[in-house]
């Protein structure tokens, strides 16, 4: 039966291999999301809803889901842009910018914060001219969505980058021969095969976003019920040892991401299919 439940391969540790993953995915994320659910259980429903039936709390997660989606939409355009130009085209430092893509990866958050709010808080380079133009980003909601794109960005670059060069140069061309002109190339030839990456890039980006902590503290500016994202809120009740506020928050946070990237994979396999019958 197990022959049959599992494509063969010419090599050998199916079962090692099986039980290393079934014990890493336990330990890494099973046990952890497990007793996050076990101490909600032992809470109640009606508790859960007495800690996150505040303005505050509220506003945190309304806060922390908004700009999550705002940066990721962001990324999604500029992410596209970013890897079609890296990809087709050749120039004079090319691969430098491709290595910088990376940096997000690799620069600790917490220092990705700190630069972004000595360039944009209102003394800084950046932050005064756009303070002569009336703008603020430091300490403002705008801040937030400015580190969160930071952060996300290379998701969408990395994931998209790989499919943009399986696409023959040859059907932009015979579209072209055709008379589509390139804005109807692009939506009807070029998209509609990057659209499940597309999709995959903008969950991690997402994914990435909601539970960013370190780059938005410094530049949030961190008031409550305004720049008070809900991951410095969980925090700040764990400091007060108000355990089962800081878990209900937790839990929240875990049922809205759950719920959004479910929506997500379910349009992404929709978009595979609709591909696949075209």
């Amino acid at each position: 039966m197990t022959a049959l439940l599992r494509t063969a391969s010419p090599l050998p540790g199916f079962g090692l291999g099986m039980g290393i993953l079934l014990t890493a995915l336990s330990v890494v994320v099973l046990a952890p999301i497990a007793a996050l659910l076990g101490r909600g259980l032992a809470m109640g429903p009606g508790e859960i809803a007495g800690h996150l039936a505040t303005s505050r709390v509220m506003a945190a997660l309304a806060l922390s889901f908004r700009a999550a989606l705002v940066a990721s939409a962001v990324n999604l355009v500029f992410g596209l842009a970013l890897a079609w130009v890296l990809t087709r085209y050749r120039f004079p430092g090319r691969r430098l910018i491709d290595a910088a893509v990376d940096l997000p990866f690799a620069l600790p958050t917490a220092v990705a914060g700190i630069a972004l709010t000595a360039l944009y808080a209102p003394a800084g380079p950046f932050g005064q001219l756009l303070g002569h133009a009336g703008l603020r980003v430091a300490y403002t909601e705008a801040g937030i969505w400015l580190a969160l794109v930071f952060v996300g960005l290379p998701f969408v670059v990395r994931t998209v980058q790989p499919v943009i060069d399986e696409i023959d140069p040859e059907w932009e061309e015979a579209s072209a021969t055709l008379g589509a002109s390139r804005l109807r190339t692009l939506r009807r030839v070029v998209l509609p095969v990057l659209m499940p990456s597309l999709m995959t890039g903008f969950a991690l980006a997402l994914a990435r976003s909601v539970g960013e902590f370190g780059s938005v503290i410094f530049i949030a500016g961190n008031l409550p019920g305004r720049t008070e994202i809900a991951p410095l809120l969980i925090v700040i009740r764990l400091e007060e040892y108000d355990y089962d506020a800081a878990t209900a928050i937790g839990l929240a946070m875990l049922g809205i991401s759950f719920a959004m990237l479910l929506l997500i994979n379910v349009t992404q396999v929709w978009t595979r299919r609709r591909i696949g019958h075209v």
